[in-house]
């Protein structure tokens, strides 16, 4: 992961949190502990890969969903 790049998310917010558990390749588990350790090096905040999960997973679905709402609007 390049350092220069921007961080798509920001700080976390709190929130309850329900657990899940999922599988992944390592080579997936690796880039997320990256991501994590650059996450907190950018926000002063000590944070695993465990805790940004959900919310880089609500960031994707919401970008998913405003991608399908764009697309819907330019269709009509």
């Amino acid at each position: 992961m390049n350092g220069a790049r921007k961080l798509r998310l920001g700080p976390l917010p709190k929130a309850e949190s329900t657990k899940v558990t999922f599988s992944c390749p390592s080579s997936l588990k690796y880039e997320l502990g990256r991501y994590a350790a650059l996450h907190a090096q950018t926000y002063g905040e000590s944070v695993d890969a465990v805790t940004l999960n959900p919310h880089m997973l609500e960031a994707s679905w919401l970008e998913i969903g405003d991608s399908r709402k764009r697309g819907a609007q330019a269709i009509k």
